[in-house]
């Protein structure tokens, strides 16, 4: 990510004709990134700042939404963040008998954090874990914090409610495939969908609960640690954008 002090040494040189090779040789600037701020200057820059942990302000609107959404609904469920020397690593732990899953977090890592490839590490214990190092990622994730999750404070940040709000269904996605489960239930001979999410920290259930509201899914808590949807029209609802985990 880049700073305002970029920017400007990249405007200075490309005001003094200084080509676009020879700019990216200088300041280490990419070639197609001083195309693009010759082509079209962003109209706000990240500017560093001591409050940041990682020493730059994020404009938070320009994430990709959706594969956001989706990637913050699993580092709820099954992510955590890892300080590694001057640097973090987010790992998302999944199922590896649905290498669908594992390959959109993958995606959705990648798109978070484009020009990085996000890397899975296969384990012996029947789990695959997606991880990255960033020294972003408790910039992106600021319910990043010491001990479990059920145990600490789970809140969104403003920007983060804007854009759940802009990408319920995948944020509701998210969340099931990492500690949710699609079933299919046999009630005296009769067949039917049920989805249930379980969760130890009620933070993160009111927000799994409030999202199903924003998308008028109705659901009912089965458990003091789980949220079942059983209603016909709601498991419907829900097919249409998770189904079943593959």
């Amino acid at each position: 990510m880049r700073t305002s002090e970029d920017f400007e040494t990249v405007r200075r040189l490309l005001a003094a004709g200084v080509n676009d090779c020879e700019i990216s040789r200088r300041t280490g600037v990419p070639r197609p990134t001083v195309r693009d701020w010759r082509c079209r200057p962003p109209a706000k820059m990240r500017r560093p700042t001591a409050d940041a942990p990682c020493g730059v302000v994020h404009d938070f609107a320009d994430l990709p939404v959706k594969d956001y959404c989706y990637l913050f609904g699993l580092y709820l469920g099954d992510g955590c963040i890892s300080r590694m020397n001057r640097v973090w690593k987010l790992r998302i732990s999944l199922d590896k008998k649905y290498p669908g899953i594992i390959d959109g977090c993958r995606r959705a890592i990648n798109a978070v954090m484009p020009r990085q490839n996000a890397s899975v590490d296969w384990q012996p214990q029947g789990c695959a874990v997606v991880g990255l190092y960033s020294k972003h990622w408790p910039c992106l994730f600021p319910q990043h914090g010491p001990g479990l999750k059920h145990r600490r404070l789970i809140t969104l940040e403003p920007w983060q409610e804007r854009l759940v709000e802009q990408a319920p269904e995948d944020f509701i996605r998210g969340l099931i495939h990492s500690d949710g489960c699609r079933v299919i239930a046999n009630d005296r001979g009769v067949t039917s969908i049920r989805y249930h999410f379980t969760n130890h920290s009620e933070d993160i259930l009111g927000l799994f609960t409030s999202t199903l509201d924003q998308l008028c899914i109705p659901w009912t808590r089965s458990t003091k640690y789980v949220v079942s949807i059983y209603r016909k029209a709601a498991t419907a609802r829900l097919d249409e954008f998770i189904g079943p985990k593959c």
